[in-house]
């Protein structure tokens, strides 16, 4: 999985954050200490870490990942990140 979405919601910039979905690497999801929820309502499941993006950034940037693009999307911060096949 080379590609990998993070978000926050601007005013919680401290954390939580959102690190993937119901597709995401459990290894890779395990390494960050993601826990998977659904919420009520949804028919998805997403990954969250307590600790806020830059921390999150970090601990991706020391396994391979980059970051690519960062957007804003109404009240939503995104990144995109990479990785390199191995």
């Amino acid at each position: 999985m080379p590609y990998m979405l993070i978000s926050t919601q601007i005013r919680l910039e401290s954390g939580p954050t959102n690190v993937g979905d119901e597709f995401s690497d459990p290894a890779v999801m395990s390494y960050l200490g993601a826990r998977k929820t659904t919420i009520l309502g949804n028919n998805f499941s997403e990954y969250h870490v307590d600790d806020p993006p830059r921390l999150v950034l970090d601990k991706l940037e020391k396994i391979g990942f980059h970051v690519v693009s960062v957007t804003g999307v109404g009240q939503t911060l995104v990144w995109c990140l990479h990785k390199e096949k191995e």
